[in-house]
């Protein structure tokens, strides 16, 4: 049998907390969680759906904060362990490819990913209704917006941590002005950031009750000798509201557009009382990585209640397994996505 392995590179300092004595499942909670609480800043009420990477031996991330006048911004934070953060005071400054101001309405749900020698942001903002928004910096000290690179309704954008056939390879869900029924997760391919296209459908909502409203996009895939790992967020309703859980999946390593295997279980649900109870309550939304290449570890961080940031583990090995022990397939998941 072939070792399942992470095609990255080593992090030796990736946060980590090794699995619990007597526990089952392929991924555990971080113990103490959350570990970014309420009113993390001054005119911040809430952190959550925020994401993270390696930046010179320590970490960077991008965060979703909630203001004071319930408009969602996004902020940037530091850390040396991946745990403890600080963050700047003032929300992120965008300005064009001039140097000019070009702020957005709003930001909410950034996935931060490297590809190459450049760091892109991708976020939902406001294009004439929900849009994707994009932005790339070198330094973290100046952020170039883009044009964004669809119409509306768009959300959930990630990116592929590197180009596939030298294209930019970007996931996304089109939805109406609504709640997002249509709830399929597409994938799409650019040369040059500009110009969008081929176009394809990757995921189906699922007949799984824990997916069967939507799903999207979460964490940017991670290549493994197995296939792109991929973490995604699906949605079901109750007589109570929705409930969101963390679910995998794996896709081609060279046609990402077609899914390998997609497991039928959830891997995280809303159990903890930081997941249950918050602003919305029922919500785990996964949307950054950590992954060291020699240990084989992942480490995910989630939005919790869409008030705290969680954060949990599992190994390339462990999740790569029970994903396709328990896989299943779901419409057309398994073809090129043209029909």
């Amino acid at each position: 049998m072939t070792e399942i392995k992470l095609l990255v590179e080593e992090l030796n300092n990736i946060p980590w907390q090794d699995k619990p004595e007597g526990w089952e499942r392929p991924v555990w909670r971080y113990t103490q969680n959350p570990i970014i609480d309420r009113n993390p800043l001054k005119n911040v009420a809430r952190i959550f759906n925020s994401a993270v990477v390696p930046y010179q031996g320590e970490f960077i991330g991008v965060f979703r904060g909630e203001t004071l006048t319930g408009i969602p911004y996004l902020y940037l934070g530091y850390s040396k362990d991946g745990i403890n953060w600080h963050y700047e005071e003032e929300k992120i400054h965008f300005v064009d490819q001039e140097g000019n101001d070009f702020m957005p309405k709003y930001a909410y749900d950034p996935r931060l990913i490297k590809v190459e020698d450049m760091y892109y942001i991708i976020w939902c903002t406001d294009f004439y209704g929900a849009a994707l928004g994009l932005a790339k910096t070198t330094d973290f000290k100046t952020f170039v917006r883009l044009d964004n690179p669809f119409l509306p309704f768009n959300r959930n954008g990630v990116f592929f941590p590197k180009k596939i056939n030298n294209r930019f390879i970007l996931l996304s869900r089109p939805s109406d002005s609504g709640h997002t029924p249509f709830g399929d997760i597409f994938i799409s391919e650019s040369p040059d950031l500009e110009f969008w296209g081929k176009h394809r459908h990757l995921m189906t909502k699922g007949t799984n009750w824990w997916e069967s409203l939507k799903i999207g996009g979460g964490a940017a895939p991670i290549e493994t000798t197995e296939g792109w790992l991929l973490f995604y967020h699906g949605v079901t309703g109750t007589c109570n509201g929705y409930v969101y859980s963390m679910g995998a999946a794996i896709l081609d390593n060279e046609n990402p557009s077609i899914v390998k295997y997609r497991c039928q279980n959830f891997i995280l649900t809303p159990e903890e009382w930081y997941e249950e109870r918050g602003f919305v309550g029922n919500v785990i939304f996964p949307c950054a990585t950590l992954q060291d290449g020699a240990t084989g570890r992942i480490a995910i961080y989630y939005g919790a209640a869409d008030s705290y940031v969680g954060l949990a583990f599992t190994t390339v090995k462990e999740i790569v397994s029970y994903i396709k022990a328990n896989h299943s397939i779901v419409g057309d998941d398994e073809e090129i996505g043209i029909r």
